[in-house]
């Protein structure tokens, strides 16, 4: 049910299980929510989400643990509001443009790209994988990678993955270990002496590695791009094939390339949407 309020344009849920027995009104309410949310960067809490879609309070709060636990919302930690999550946006309904993201790291990626010979891409955490949203490959690289926006790879064997652990607060950083380990305990006890000497590396560089651990053939270097509080955690990932690129390659001539890009799209970003900047703890 949603409120013929101006602030509420979405219709009343008239259909009950009593009228329709095929009608599954939870579900129905928890889209309402999703409909709620005007952009993909609005911020929502419990109350005004009541209040747009004339539900109590209790039942909004229970449909956003739901749906933040599925990854169609996100909760931000400084206000306890809601945005839009990756799950959401992959829907199409809110395409990751509105992030303002890829626009204003197109040049760079593609610059870094050229520079190095490498795939250069942008990623975002989706439940247990890291997803690509943004690829730039360089023109003048002979052989490229088959990967491409949408592409998913593991969290403990890349380089994105490994950064995305190692930049995330601890308490997510842990939360995401402790479903890794259920998820495969074999597979995260191989892992570890891998992810342990990631975070050593990202304390040292702000960057991780991934030499041929997750695939033979493919070598890869990551850095954190934190922009706002209230934007997800996302991943610039440099990648190419090992036969073509030595990790020397990518410690000399990528990661500074890749630092830079990082610091130039923050900047950028900052300028054109006027938000503050995120402040690491």
């Amino acid at each position: 049910m949603c409120s013929d309020r101006a602030s509420s344009p979405h219709p009343k849920i008239k259909t009950s299980a009593k009228e329709d027995r095929h009608f599954v009104t939870a579900l129905a309410r928890g889209l309402l929510v999703l409909r709620a949310f005007k952009s993909g960067e609005e911020r929502l809490g419990n109350h005004e989400l009541a209040v747009r879609c004339n539900l109590p309070k209790s039942t909004i709060s229970r449909l956003t643990y739901t749906l933040v636990k599925l990854g169609f919302l996100h909760q931000v930690e400084e206000s306890g509001n809601y945005r839009l999550g990756m799950a959401t946006l992959t829907l199409g309904g809110t395409t990751l443009s509105h992030l303002d993201v890829r626009q204003a790291s197109a040049a760079i990626l593609q610059e870094v790209a050229d520079k190095t010979l490498t795939m250069v891409s942008l990623g975002l955490l989706d439940d247990l994988s890291m997803v690509y949203i943004a690829t730039h490959r360089s023109e003048a690289a002979v052989v490229t990678l088959r990967l491409d926006v949408g592409s998913r790879l593991p969290i403990a064997s890349t380089a994105m993955g490994r950064t995305y652990l190692a930049a995330s607060p601890p308490a997510i950083r842990e939360q995401l270990i402790e479903r890794l380990q259920t998820l495969d305990a074999a597979a995260w006890k191989r892992a570890l002496p891998e992810v342990r000497k990631a975070m050593s590396d990202y304390a040292r560089t702000r960057c991780t590695y991934s030499f041929g651990e997750w695939k033979q053939q493919i070598n890869g270097m990551a850095t954190p791009l934190q922009l706002t509080p209230d934007l997800p955690l996302i991943i610039i990932n440099a990648a190419a094939p090992s036969h073509l690129t030595t990790p020397e390659h990518f410690l000399t001539n990528v990661q500074p390339l890749l630092l830079d890009a990082a610091t130039r799209i923050s900047k950028i970003y900052l300028q054109t949407t006027g938000k503050v900047a995120f402040k690491a703890k």
